[in-house]
């Protein structure tokens, strides 16, 4: 652990010490963001004593990253919720945003530090020591996963940066440098393993013994993390960041139970009903959509804000030690699909797919036909063959059914052949909706 200390504290007192931080940063808020002193005023919360602690915070309305983007103007290019003067702002990053103008998410020399420190315990918790090589495929550029890479001169890593779409740099470095552990997308970890069988690289006899997974659902997957580490002869474990809030504020550890807390102290964690927005309380097994607020941010503070991403939470102490709240992301509202009442994730598709490997490659693309996320069954997906494969009779109808017995959707299989869906250096796109 890098903070054993703070890593193995009884919850109930993290608990208490962030009620402490809450309190803090609600007056910092009313006092210094334009965007918290309109939205809490106007829902009756104009006062930091009206407000009170973090038993209450579910009584506050909650915050929109489409709010967030309309405040932006000309005058307030990085939205009216920046609540730190422009001369202690060290770093702004920027995400691509749904409009094409960048939503820009600044940072001080103190919220950047809490970056790293977060993203320092979410990446030690996957069992890489000091000293040892690391392999990375994360671009740093403008966007906020740059921030992640100063994790690992934290944890006194020799560090490799090979950035995103390098495969035959990727693949040098690790046959030349020998790195202990690599940094990728469970995606681009996926589409490596079948690279490296095309060309006969010995991607299972190299030097990583540790596979790094982050930036998309995917690596909690039962399924299709066994893939991975069959292909690759390495465990894997996931981390998750959400740009707004922080990188890699979530890291699974050997366990792989789950990813544990790492901004505890930094960031509080709520459940909510997606469609109700009801509070959800926070128990092994619990689902619901995360919601986090920012406990010591100061230059882009947020309060009960929405991520998006579904997950399934736990609360028990991990057998590592760890207390803090473990979650798997189970995946993002813009994928949900919702057939005949019964909601869908298409990552959960691709999990009972991959049980048929290896007559499948485990790589799919679920077609609605309507725009929204509610569809009518059968609901189509693709699924293309394992490599040399020829898919005998009835393996679509036995996939059929496997995925009506454990989601309880029907679906309209296609059979394809090897190579027909595209593969992705970065993240993979499972929906493809009509236009």
């Amino acid at each position: 652990m890098l903070d054993p200390d703070i890593e193995t504290l009884p919850w109930r007192e993290q608990v208490r010490l962030d009620d402490q931080l809450y309190r803090q940063q609600i007056e910092y808020l009313l006092a210094c963001s334009r965007f918290y002193q309109t939205k809490l005023g106007s829902a009756g919360f104009g006062a930091a004593a009206r407000i009170g602690g973090l038993a209450a915070i579910a009584e506050l309305p909650l915050t929109e990253k489409s709010e967030i983007r309309a405040s932006c103007t000309a005058a307030d290019p990085m939205g009216t919720h920046v609540a730190a003067p422009m001369d202690e702002i060290v770093r702004i990053y920027s995400t691509s945003g749904t409009t094409g103008t960048p939503s820009y998410i600044p940072l001080t020399a103190g919220d950047l530090d809490n970056w790293v420190t977060t993203s320092a315990r979410s990446y030690s918790a996957s069992g890489i020591r000091p000293g040892e090589a690391v392999v990375s495929t994360y671009n740093a550029g403008p966007f906020v996963a740059g921030a992640a890479l100063a994790a690992f001169d934290r944890l006194g890593l020799r560090h490799i940066p090979v950035g995103t779409g390098n495969t035959e740099r990727l693949m040098a470095a690790i046959r030349l440098l020998q790195p202990a552990a690599a940094v990728m997308t469970p995606s681009y970890a996926a589409y490596l393993g079948e690279w490296a069988a095309e060309r006969d690289f010995d991607l299972k006899g190299s030097s990583v013994r540790r596979l790094l997974v982050a930036g998309e659902p995917g690596g909690g997957e039962p399924k299709f993390r066994s893939r991975l580490e069959e292909a690759w002869g390495a465990k894997v474990t996931e981390a998750m960041g959400i740009g707004d809030i922080g990188v890699s504020l979530w890291g699974e550890c050997e366990e792989q139970c789950g990813m544990h807390l790492g901004a505890r102290g930094f960031v509080h964690a709520e459940l909510i009903d997606p469609e109700t927005a009801a509070p959800i309380a926070l128990e092994d097994g619990a689902r619901g959509e995360l919601v986090l607020t920012h406990l010591r941010h100061r230059a882009a503070p947020m309060l009960r804000f929405r991520t998006r991403d579904h997950v399934e939470m736990w609360t028990s102490p991990c057998r590592c030690g760890r207390t803090a709240p473990r979650v798997r992301c189970i995946g993002r509202t813009d994928d949900l699909l919702i057939v005949r009442g019964v909601n869908v994730f298409p990552s959960a598709i691709r999990d009972v797919v991959s049980e048929f490997a290896p007559a499948v490659s485990g790589v799919i693309l679920v077609r609605p036909l309507a725009t929204g996320p509610r569809q009518e069954p059968p609901l189509p997906v693709s699924v293309e063959l394992g490599k040399d494969r020829e898919g005998g009779p009835g393996l679509a109808e036995s996939i059929e059914k496997r995925i009506r017995e454990v989601l309880v959707v029907s679906t309209r299989v296609e059979i394809l052949p090897w190579g027909s869906l595209q593969r992705s250096e970065y993240k993979s796109k499972l929906v493809q909706r009509p236009e």
